[in-house]
């Protein structure tokens, strides 16, 4: 054979291998699809193509450019910057989501949006702006609106529980419906006087959740958009490989590393469950771990993003009108709940590697490290965000200095540049971002409104205060009060997203817990976390959900053991709640550090009664003590820290003789 026919052959070699690999990408890629669409109803959108395709292109493109032009050039009153910002959001959720979800297996209509979405988007979307035409006149008038007036108000807030139902769901409309009923049937309040006060005042569907969406929340949505086009998840899960992926079990630490990562940018539980968990879970699962632990990985991991600073999930920045302190406080105070909750679910990854005996990645196969360095710049706008924010810059401006940073060292090299289409891509999948942020915040602006009309906060706070006085001691009724926050938080989560789920838990139960004595940040934090986790744990634990469909797993199954794996999450609130030390509040240096060790030691703990193992398998009577002693160190306090490490300690040293003696009989 020719030298010719030998290059032929290999170039014919070298195409098929290619080809396969584009296939398997593709049907990840349509795999990824179509978990996002069961699982995010932010991915359940219409499909348009053509001209269609342009003008809605063209409008997300103009709606992020208007909020941006919103925030640093007009000069507007509030009630008219609110209520235009929900007035497109409005429309463009009737333009972008189908009143049903896309059924798998059936061919999707192409630009077909049926009049009545149409008129609907129309007629909510002139609600809205007719209050920004006639803002002058209705807040001269106060609550004395005519009848069209309370028509066009009923109006906007139907065609905003509409929207939201589409881009969210139904769980948080019937929640705002119950609070609604209450205010017609339980306290004799006229229609007039509810539309008047939900809809054309701060204290409604335009209120505090609206205001920090409009400014702050969509810009980091943008921003996060930016980030993701200049491939910093790509260059997350490499970081992430080349630390971690020789180690024992190497995947599912890299997908801990990698989600935490990845976190800061998305602020999604679903949405950095599929993205990284494709690259993740079938490599967790070809190292050695059964599918429904790899898809609970991914899924506990990703999650923690949205306690994960610099950025965080957009419920943090509500934190900072809510609790009344600066964005920078916020990001520092969450340092080390964040870190502690990942490495939680890092002992329990390695406990569970070491248990099975597997090993790690061949570093051959494996990204190397200093050559990444190379892509670090990929990181500069995350360091110039946090510098800004640090140095007191507002939260707006230093998103949009971020994002102008991101387009720049996106263009050091060739596979990160932004292109033009990419550029508008990322405005476009921004403005995506926003409607299903924005109709959350918008129906949350309902329920703060009729607690705040109504004085149900006080009710309840009367309520559990009195359930918790039949408790004697102050610390113990504070537990009661957290315990029961604790179970509201992750009830009300089930089917309400965490912006809307901290909202309604802000205005309700923290202000239980800081009258029963629990520093006032720390309150806000405590209903923050619970509120998150609710996407792992059952019976709707969306996260979970979607890593078992990238597992093949069973979805349950799945979210038990991300619940499981997730138990710093269920831990930390209560120690940062008993002792606010660990969000740096009245704290000294030791304090820290001696919370950081007793806390670490503490989740070791439990993280070995739960996994049952270390060196070997432990005996059902030492992971009961090695439960009560992770316990004990929740609890602030010198003697019980002093008693949980003793057992701990004692336990595993224990442990380890013994160990040492059965390895030298055998």
């Amino acid at each position: 054979m020719s030298i010719f026919g030998k290059k032929d052959k290999k170039a014919e070699e070298t195409a098929a291998v290619e080809n396969t690999a584009a296939v398997a990408q593709d049907d990840t890629q349509a795999k990824v699809q179509e978990v996002m669409e069961k699982y995010d109803r932010e991915s359940n959108v219409r499909t348009y193509e053509g001209i269609p395709r342009i003008i809605v292109r063209c409008l997300l493109i103009g709606f992020a450019l208007f909020c941006v032009y919103m925030n640093f050039f007009a000069t507007w009153d509030a009630r008219i910057r609110r209520a235009s910002f929900l007035g497109f959001v409005v429309l463009l959720v009737f333009l972008v989501f189908p009143a049903t979800k896309n059924k798998p297996g059936k061919p999707r209509k192409v630009n077909h949006v049926p009049w009545y979405d149409l008129a609907a988007g129309i007629l909510g979307s002139a609600s809205f702006f007719y209050f920004v035409l006639n803002v002058q006149s209705i807040i001269e008038r106060a609550s004395r609106i005519n009848t069209f007036e309370i028509i066009v108000g009923i109006v906007g807030i139907l065609a905003l529980m509409e929207a939201c139902r589409r881009a969210v769901g139904l769980p948080i409309l019937f929640v705002a419906g119950a609070f609604v009923l209450y205010v017609l049937l339980g306290t004799g309040y006229s229609i007039k006087y509810l539309i008047y006060n939900l809809f054309y005042t701060t204290d409604g569907v335009i209120g505090t959740p609206i205001s920090v969406c409009s400014t702050f929340i969509v810009l980091f949505i943008v921003f996060g958009a930016f980030l993701e086009q200049t491939g910093i998840s790509k260059f997350f899960i490499d970081l992430a490989n080349s630390i971690a992926g020789a180690s024992s079990g190497g995947p599912a630490k890299v997908a801990v590393i990698s989600s935490a990562l990845c976190g800061m940018v998305s602020g999604s539980s679903v949405g950095n469950t599929v993205t990284t968990g494709a690259v993740t879970i079938p490599l967790m699962k070809k190292t050695g771990y059964e599918p429904e632990f790899a898809g609970a990985v991914e899924a506990a991991a990703s999650t923690g993003g949205q306690i994960m600073p610099p950025i965080m999930g957009a419920a943090a920045f509500l934190m900072v009108e809510m609790a009344g302190v600066s964005y920078a406080v916020i990001a520092t105070r969450a340092i080390l709940p964040a870190f502690l909750y990942f490495a939680g679910i890092f002992i329990m990854v390695h406990l569970e590697a070491k248990r099975l005996g597997l090993q790690g990645i061949p570093r051959a196969e494996l990204p190397k490290f200093f050559p990444l360095l190379k892509k670090s710049y990929l990181l500069l706008p995350i360091v110039i965000l946090v510098v800004m924010i640090i140095n007191g810059r507002t939260m707006a401006y230093s998103a949009i200095v971020a994002t102008l940073t991101a387009i720049i060292v996106s263009m050091f090299s060739k596979e990160t540049r932004l292109t033009f289409t990419k550029f508008f891509d990322a405005l476009e999948n921004g403005s995506r971002g926003t409607l299903t942020v924005a109709c959350a915040c918008g129906v949350a602006g309902i329920i703060a409104g009729v607690i705040t009309m109504t004085g149900l906060g006080q009710v309840l706070i009367g309520a559990v205060v009195d359930v918790a006085s039949i408790f004697g001691a102050p610390m113990l009724q504070l537990l009661v009060a957290m315990f029961l926050t604790m179970l509201c938080c992750i009830v009300l989560g089930m089917g309400v997203p965490t912006t809307a789920n901290y909202v309604i838990m802000a205005t309700t139960c923290a202000p239980i817990l800081i009258q029963m004595g629990m520093e006032p940040l720390a309150a806000h934090f405590f209903v923050f976390y619970f509120g998150i986790i609710a996407d792992i744990t059952p019976p709707v634990a969306l996260a979970a959900y979607a890593g078992s469909a990238i597992a093949g797993s069973k979805p349950m199954k799945t979210a038990l053991n991300a619940s499981m794996l997730a138990i710093a999450a269920f831990i930390v609130p209560y120690i940062f709640g008993l002792n606010p030390a660990m969000l740096f509040i009245n704290a000294s240096v030791w304090d820290v550090i001696s919370i950081s060790v007793s806390s670490l030691v503490g989740l070791f703990g439990l993280s070995v009664a739960l996994r049952g193992y270390v060196k070997g398998y432990l005996p059902a009577w030492q992971r009961v003590l090695c439960a009560a002693g992770g316990l004990l160190l929740i609890y602030p306090g010198t003697v019980t820290d002093l008693i949980g490490v003793g057992i701990v300690g004692a336990v595993m040293v224990l442990h380890v003789l013994t160990n040492k003696k059965t390895e030298t009989a055998a």
